[in-house]
């Protein structure tokens, strides 16, 4: 499918020469000859590369407003600013607000053609990571042999006969959404959509319209949230980020079971399965004002709570399998072989969760190429290896028997958090009868997992 330019300028001559260069290049074009026929064609349909003249009809930076404008509706979308009043301090300006490139008048032909080619380029490459970032995500599923991780799968099972909402806690990169796609996919919604509302991303002006859409003065209607998922589920990430006022209208949203349209004047009723998330610590979020009790216990009718990646380190080998196999197909590459044993794997605390592993697992399929050295290396610049490391330098200051019990003591505990804390298992995989293990542990001070 040929990319669609949009073409930005109030010289009608400039206009229809930038028009020709590009629809020679075999992209389709737009055009706008002002400042409001700008707005107008942005607002209908967002281009995949947009270029724009700084100065319009109403002011030295028009084009300036409306590359921002772009860029509120989705920063992907590559801006070429162009000028015949340049000066630096335009340029990094533009730049600034995130212009792709910034050329100026009278431009050279081929240097234009140039820069939309790598926008274009661009924006396609943007486009196709999301799709397959998109497919990776709906088809991953929720690994794991952790206590948590098996409630949590039969927590899914028992919700699947019911309509009841949810709320799901847990840290950031966890698998929230993954949690709430799955509760869908087994709910007699599933037919219907899934749509996600971001607390965490939204402009705070925009909440409102997001959620309960709008009726414009030409008669025509915006639809939020609650109506795209009408029939299905209604995930609301990050709930705890939305204003109390908001927070407000979607009680009474709850209450009442209708709302009215922005500018509305008819009543919209609702039929929907909300599932919320949250990455704050909700009650404390209550106390100190900033989350409405009632609308809490209004959502949590049954809540799920996810633990982070470091305290249940048993199912860190399990998902390394399972996200080399998955990304390897993907990507169409041999099987990654990845020790999913690695020490470093297991002794790093994984700030980012099951997000930040599955994106190292992707960097090492990328640059690795098999290498286990390279591997290795990829694994302790992203964990920052320095926090990890058993064999530290520290051991070799140190008489031979303290540096012994050091290296135990480590070992022990990597392979206890290996296990979940499970003593038997961890015995038997280190060789060592039990009551021998847990006196050995006594001794070098290690304390119980669980």
């Amino acid at each position: 499918m040929s990319a669609e330019i949009l073409i930005i300028d109030d010289n009608p001559d400039i206009r229809n020469i930038i028009r020709d260069l590009i629809t020679e290049s075999g992209y389709k074009t737009r055009v706008a000859a002002n400042y409001n026929q700008a707005l107008t064609e942005i607002d209908k349909k967002l281009p995949d590369v947009a270029i724009i003249d700084v100065k319009l009809d109403k002011g030295d930076n028009d084009g300036i407003e409306l590359l921002s404008h772009i860029k509120k509706k989705n920063k992907d979308i590559p801006v070429i600013i162009i000028s015949g009043h340049a000066n630096i301090e335009m340029a990094i300006k533009s730049l600034k607000n995130g212009a792709f490139e910034f050329i100026e008048k009278p431009f050279d032909q081929e240097r234009l053609m140039n820069f939309v080619n790598r926008a274009v380029e661009n924006f396609n490459l943007r486009n196709q990571n999301k799709e397959l970032e998109t497919k990776l995500f709906h088809s991953f599923e929720l690994i794991g042999n952790s206590q948590n991780i098996v409630k949590i799968k039969e927590q899914i099972e028992k919700l699947s006969n019911s309509d009841s909402r949810v709320f799901i806690i847990g840290p950031t990169g966890s698998g929230k959404e993954l949690v709430a796609r799955k509760i869908h996919k087994l709910s007699k919604r599933n037919k219907s959509p899934f749509v996600v509302l971001n607390g965490a991303l939204l402009d705070v002006k925009k909440y409102e319209l997001e959620l309960f859409g709008e009726e414009k003065i030409d008669g025509s209607i915006s639809y939020g949230s609650l109506e795209k998922a009408t029939g299905g589920t209604l995930l609301i990430d990050e709930i705890s980020d939305i204003p109390l006022e908001t927070q407000s209208k979607i009680l009474r949203v709850l209450t009442d079971q209708k709302f009215k349209r922005i500018n509305g004047t008819h009543d919209v009723k609702v039929n929907v399965r909300i599932i919320c998330t949250s990455s704050k610590n909700i009650i404390n979020e209550i106390k100190i004002g900033n989350f409405h009790e009632d609308l809490f216990y209004r959502l949590n009718v049954f809540q799920i709570n996810i633990d982070p990646l470091s305290k249940r380190v048993e199912d860190i080998p399990l998902l390394v399998d399972y996200f080399s196999s998955k990304i390897s197909n993907s990507y169409n590459l041999k099987n990654l072989n990845i020790n999913s044993d690695n020490t470093y794997l297991i002794n790093y605390n994984w700030p980012g969760n099951v997000r930040e592993l599955r994106n190292l697992i992707e960097r090492i399929a990328i640059l690795a190429n098999n290498n286990s050295d390279k591997t290795i290396a990829i694994i302790k610049e992203s964990i920052k290896q320095g926090d990890t490391e058993i064999y530290s330098e520290s051991n070799f200051s140190v008489p031979l028997k303290e540096a012994r019990e050091n290296f135990e003591k480590d070992y022990l505990t990597t392979q206890l958090k290996k296990f979940g804390g499970n003593v038997s298992k961890t015995a038997k995989f280190v060789g060592m009868e039990r009551s021998a293990l847990h006196r050995k542990l006594k001794d070098l001070g290690v304390k119980d997992l669980n």
